[in-house]
């Protein structure tokens, strides 16, 4: 096993990781976890460039606007938590770009299992990945995606009656499943505590959206079944609350509305995240704001609808420019879910005391805590202090970005 140094240095590494030293670690650190991880290498490419997805068409269409892959990143930040774990963690992965490249990236030197037909990856590619690693067996599976990516796991694990546990490390546009960590950062504490302490495990939603119908404005949720999922809910993102407005939390909206109106200033660019709360700001203004797009506002105006992240960058530059969001119900994330177009370098470019949060009384009761996953960890830290949100007309809540 390479010695009571190579154990020191494990518990070093769980250490770093925020865990503390657990009882039985020597005898898991003995017996060794066998992880299968597999990386859908076009989830999330859509985000940036305002897609709202990568099904079908989209990914040609992200890849002509110059979208970048964003998956094999998260992948890479992912699996380098865990490579001071390597003596104890034996990493099985699917070939080339479904996770060869980057565990290699990350310094691991992994198991390859399994062969792509093509260069160009498919949803079979995904499913097969989940068949060869429960017949190894693995102790636990982790795929890298989006909800798409979670339903093609879902649809493998029925298919092959598979019982393996797994986890999702979130690199899609839209994420309303439950099977995801939070973050990298989280994704990897997640496999160590499963790894070195022993995690509960429980089912946790598979949810996905009609892409088409989501490009359109309407949103389209169905409940497509339950993955077992290693259970720490500090580190699991909650599945998303669907939106149903009564007439008491429209009220609210528009009361939210009427105060950001009054504070908009004339010379600066407002750029309006997507949700029903910021679509409440046009209705106040009479413009049309696309709910679930990300739109441009100067001097009471819309002067760009459904913008990519370059769009914005274009708008802003050497202009005052603001963020306004609103956050996901249930999950609290105000960055990383459903407007990636809000990229790490817009949010540098507008400056972190630039950003307005708006929600209704009712959201911040059910999402205590707001959250961040910017794809760029330096700045999520940044972002994580107490804010002020604006629940009503003239009336503000203090919350923790964590």
């Amino acid at each position: 096993m390479g010695g009571s140094t190579e154990f020191e240095d494990v518990l070093k590494a769980l250490s770093a990781l925020g865990l503390t030293e657990p009882y039985d670690v020597y005898r898991r650190f003995s017996e060794g976890v066998k992880l299968g991880f597999v990386v859908n290498p076009i989830a999330g490419i859509g985000g940036k460039v305002g897609l709202k997805g990568s099904d079908g068409d989209a990914l040609f269409k992200a890849l002509s606007l110059g979208a970048k892959p964003v998956a094999p990143t998260r992948a890479v930040e992912t699996l380098s938590l865990l490579k001071k774990l390597t003596g104890s963690i034996k990493l099985y992965t699917y070939p080339k770009q479904m996770g060869e490249y980057e565990a290699s990236e990350a310094g691991f030197e992994p198991i390859v299992v399994g062969r792509l037909k093509e260069e160009k990856t498919t949803a079979q590619d995904t499913k097969r990945a989940i068949k060869e690693f429960s017949h190894i067996p693995v102790d636990l599976i982790v795929f890298v995606g989006g909800d798409g990516t979670a339903r093609d796991v879902y649809e493998a694990v029925r298919e092959n009656g598979v019982e393996t546990p797994i986890l999702g490390v979130p690199s899609g546009v839209k994420m309303h499943s439950a099977v995801f960590a939070l973050n990298p950062q989280a994704a990897a504490r997640i496999i160590a505590r499963f790894a070195y302490e022993g995690l509960p495990v429980r089912l946790a939603e598979v949810m996905d959206v009609d892409e088409e119908a989501f490009r359109e404005g309407r949103v389209s949720a169905k409940l497509y079944g339950y993955l077992p999922t290693p259970y720490e809910p500090n580190l699991l993102q909650p599945a998303k609350e669907a939106t149903i407005l009564v007439d008491e939390e429209k009220l609210n909206q528009i009361e939210v509305a009427r105060y950001v109106a009054e504070l908009l200033e004339p010379d600066t660019v407002y750029i309006l995240g997507p949700g029903s709360t910021t679509q409440a700001l046009g209705d106040v203004l009479g413009v049309r704001k696309t709910q679930l797009g990300v739109d441009l506002l100067l001097k009471g105006k819309i002067i760009a609808s459904d913008v990519n992240e370059q769009q914005i960058l274009e708008a802003i530059k050497g202009r005052k420019a603001k963020i306004i969001v609103t956050p996901i119900g249930g999950q609290g994330f105000i960055f990383g879910r459903g407007n990636q177009q809000i990229s790490p370098e817009v949010i540098r470019r507008v400056g972190l005391d630039n950003i307005i949060i708006v929600a209704t009384r009712r959201k911040v009761e059910h999402t205590p805590t707001l959250r961040v996953d910017t794809g760029d960890a330096k700045l999520d830290e940044q972002l994580k202090k107490k804010v002020k949100v604006i629940v009503g007309y003239r009336e503000e809540a203090t919350l923790n970005i964590e």
